[in-house]
């Protein structure tokens, strides 16, 4: 399966996929946004991502760039429940250096047509931390709406961040300007 734009696809996560994935959890920035504290190894990125392409409750995607096929981002939808109509969401780009030119924010606006156009969901949520404010004002930008806090759930590197929760539903897409 492939979504598209102009600049970026979506296209199914594979497993040769894995050593982009594994540098993503190694980079410092991109931990601390994404609160991940463990460590992986290749074969458990792979065993990973076999293990995602094996549940039909998820989609799982690569973000990539039109003109290069690079891998610069992944994404999720998942916890998909169709008796309620849901699903959570998560994306990470590659690197922070990949940050601040829009990609994100195209990939989340497939993503939502994907979801209320194609999946016929009415809710997707998301959770990001209060210190990932670049993530945060994308999500806003898109039509998230903040919904809660879990107040200091993550403790990462001496500091304590509020977990945000944020939602969009299929009346806020159908109001949308970037569609």
């Amino acid at each position: 399966m492939q979504l598209e734009n102009e600049r970026i696809y979506l296209r199914t996560l594979k497993e040769s996929d894995a050593p982009i994935v594994l540098g993503n959890t190694t980079d410092e920035e991109i931990r601390y946004m994404t609160g991940t504290k463990s460590n992986f190894t290749l074969n458990q990125i792979k065993a990973h991502i076999n293990n995602l392409n094996n549940d039909s409750s998820r989609y799982d995607f690569a973000i990539c760039l039109k003109e290069s096929d690079q891998m610069i981002g992944e994404l999720s939808i998942f916890e998909i429940d169709e008796e309620d109509k849901k699903a959570g969401f998560r994306i990470s780009m590659s690197s922070i250096k990949l940050t601040g030119k829009g990609y994100g924010t195209e990939a989340i606006i497939i993503v939502l047509r994907f979801v209320f156009e194609e999946l016929k969901l009415n809710r997707l949520q998301l959770e990001v931390f209060s210190h990932n404010l670049r993530g945060i004002r994308v999500y806003e930008k898109v039509g998230f709406v903040k919904e809660g806090v879990l107040r200091e759930s993550l403790y990462y590197n001496g500091t304590y961040s509020d977990e945000i929760i944020m939602s969009i539903l299929r009346k806020d897409y159908g109001n949308l300007p970037l569609k």
